[in-house]
């Protein structure tokens, strides 16, 4: 993978080109190798942009926020925001959460759908 642009590279800080199928056989490759970092996301979200696809921009730096915290907690926020998984009060609890832990566009997002979900009966 020649020419790969520097800024991306895996959550653990190693540069993309080399997580290699020889590196994973040496058992030089670890999880955190494997995981995106978050800088990587806004290098796409910036191309993203930059091509016209504001929205995917967005989905992409909610994504970087949340490659900061831990696949558990990632599943989580997935299952609060299920439909009648959560009430209104868990919602605007986790949504606090993701803000105390650097995470406000998916505070927002959270918060926002909280209040579709009291609209439309979809709480808990």
């Amino acid at each position: 993978m020649t020419g790969t642009d520097p800024r991306l590279r895996a959550y653990s800080g190693r540069p993309v080109e080399a997580v290699t199928l020889e590196a994973v056989r040496r058992g030089e490759v670890s999880a955190d190798d494997l995981r995106i970092h978050p800088e990587t996301l806004e290098t796409q979200a910036v191309a993203a942009e930059r091509h016209g696809n504001p929205q995917l921009a967005a989905n992409l730096r909610r994504a970087a926020e949340l490659a900061r915290i831990s696949d558990e907690d990632v599943m989580r926020v997935y299952e609060a925001l299920r439909p009648r998984r959560a009430t209104a009060g868990e919602l605007s609890a986790l949504a606090g959460w993701l803000e105390e832990r650097g995470c406000p566009r998916n505070a927002a997002l959270v918060r926002q759908a909280r209040d579709v979900y009291v609209r439309r009966g979809l709480t808990r």
